[in-house]
């Protein structure tokens, strides 16, 4: 092997074992209100993430809880769920969507979506899950928000 190839072949090894520290730590806030004047929230509501990504969920009020809603994840994933004022991180391994309740708020409207890769191939589950009108509609929202 010439030197340039043992190089280049050094150097593609090493950055492939250097992915994992590409990673990013998204934080999610639990609010009794939002930026926006709006009651019971997590903030951001709708998140952009890449697989391996840490979502962490931090209650900043208390009374809050998370908890992944059923059917409403990438096929594969088991259920993520916090106590109340909990705070709550899972690494986002499975491209998809995932959807988030608070228990407590969750008839307020209190939803989040992390959107994981590109193109959630769940999203059609998302989009015609039935929830309370006032979670449907922020979720609705949120996933526009990110063009989807």
């Amino acid at each position: 092997m010439r030197k340039t190839t043992k190089t280049f072949t050094l150097a593609t090894s090493l950055a492939l074992f250097a992915l994992p520290a590409f990673s990013a730590e998204i934080e999610v806030k639990m609010l009794n209100k939002g930026g926006d004047g709006e009651a019971m929230v997590f903030e951001p509501a709708a998140v952009k993430a890449q697989p391996g990504d840490t979502i962490k969920f931090v209650p900043v009020d208390k009374g809050h809880d998370v908890v992944s809603m059923p059917g409403l994840v990438p096929e594969g994933v088991t259920e993520i769920k916090g106590k109340i004022s909990q705070e709550v991180s899972f690494t986002a391994d499975k491209p998809g969507a995932y959807v988030f309740k608070c228990t407590p708020h969750f008839g307020m409207g209190m939803v989040a979506v992390i959107v994981v890769g590109d193109a959630p191939a769940n999203l059609d589950a998302v989009k015609n899950a039935k929830m309370p009108k006032k979670a449907k509609d922020r979720l609705d929202a949120e996933i526009a928000k990110l063009g989807l």
